[in-house]
Parts: C-alpha cells; sequence; structure tokens
C-alpha cells in the first residue's frame, strides 16, 4: 500500500501568529506531500519493501536496498519527521508538560527550563537544514539530539517524541533569518497532550 500524506489536524492559521498560515500550507501540501510521493516513487523499485510501516523502514535502513536507501532516508525521514512535527503542534499548545513526562524531563535536564535552553540550542546551532529533537534512548532516557536534513531519529535506534523543523523552508516567510525567533515562538504552539502520549508509548 503507498504511504499518503496524512491530513494537517488543525487549519493552516491555527498557529498564527507563531507560525503564519501560508508556510504551514506551503510546507504541508508541497513539501510534505513531495516526500510521500518521492518514497512511493523509491519503493516502487522493491514492492516488497513498498508494504512495509515507515517506522520498520527507517528502523531497519541498513537493511532497505542499497539502490533506494538514500530514498528512503531522506524521503521516508521526511515523511516521518513532518507527521510527528504536526501532531506535536496544535493551536491550545504552550504551557509546561506535567505527569510523567514532567517528571522525566525534570529528572534528565534538572529542570523544564534547562530542557528548553538545550532544545533551542540545538536547533539554533544545527548548522544547514535539519532538525532538533527530545528523543527516548535505548536505555529509556530522555535526550536531546540534532539531525542533518531529513534524518530520523528512528535510523539512530531513539524513539522520536517532540521535533522542531529548522529547515529554512519552515520559517523564513515569517522570520528570514532570524531562526532563534521562530525556535522561542514555537513552545507557544507545541502539544504536550501528544508528546506525553508519545513518551508512554515509547516506555511501553
Amino acid at each position: 500500500m503507498a504511504h499518503e500524506l496524512p491530513p494537517l489536524p488543525y487549519d493552516f492559521n491555527a498557529l498564527e501568529p507563531h507560525i503564519d498560515a501560508k508556510t504551514m500550507e506551503i510546507h504541508h501540501d508541497k513539501h510534505h506531500a513531495a516526500y510521500v510521493a518521492k518514497l512511493n516513487d523509491a519503493l516502487g523499485k522493491h514492492p516488497d519493501w513498498a508494504s512495509k510501516s515507515l517506522d520498520d523502514l527507517l528502523t531497519n535502513l541498513k537493511s532497505v536496498p542499497e539502490d533506494i536507501r538514500g530514498a528512503v532516508n531522506n524521503h521516508g525521514g521526511g515523511h516521518s519527521n513532518h507527521s510527528i512535527f504536526w501532531e506535536t503542534m496544535g493551536p491550545d499548545g504552550g504551557g509546561t508538560p506535567d505527569g510523567a513526562l514532567g517528571d522525566a524531563i525534570q529528572s534528565a535536564f534538572v529542570s523544564f527550563d534547562d530542557f528548553k535552553a538545550k532544545f533551542a540550542a540545538a536547533a539554533a546551532g544545527r548548522f544547514g537544514s535539519g532538525w532538533a529533537w527530545l528523543c527516548l534512548d535505548a536505555g529509556g532516557q530522555l535526550v536531546v539530539k540534532d539531525f542533518a536534513n531529513q534524518d530520523s531519529p528512528l535510523a539512530a535506534g531513539l524513539k522520536p517524541l517532540l521535533g522542531l523543523d529548522v529547515w529554512e523552508h519552515a520559517y523564513y516567510l515569517k522570520y528570514q533569518n532570524r531562526r532563534p525567533d521562530y525556535v522561542a515562538a514555537f513552545w507557544n504552539v507545541v502539544n504536550w497532550k501528544n508528546v506525553a502520549s508519545r513518551y508512554q508509548a515509547a516506555k511501553g
């Protein structure tokens, strides 16, 4: 079965003024859609791999046929990263996480503010295009990592919980070269309820 572009779970303008409607429209309908289409094109060369889930493809990337491995990494990673990105934002976002996720963040990073600072540094400091992620590692610990381009944390043995896209197409219409301002605005739209659900699922 071909991979499909998931619908945006809110209107294009729902994250205003922090992320503008035109950026959301282009980002979802053009950029994300292109990753899905190019992933399907690559998998069409190996039908036995086309039936595998996105998570299976990325967690077993080294086993993907060599002639499509790069495309699966780039376009499958882009599809996976963006699918998480849309869901972990929302019009009623912001605030601070509580419960098990809030406790885990405090345990791993001393405080929520320290976590935000480390995450923001990863996002602002990623050279060129890429992502900053809060992930769960194999030992069950929360970690902040940044990845180049559309590389997925799944391919690195991590479980992605919250990601921030720092490709220029994600923010340039509104923020131009002011990536740190975009990173700061992101905290106003984080859907911590969704992130907490991902954390619980990742913990098993």
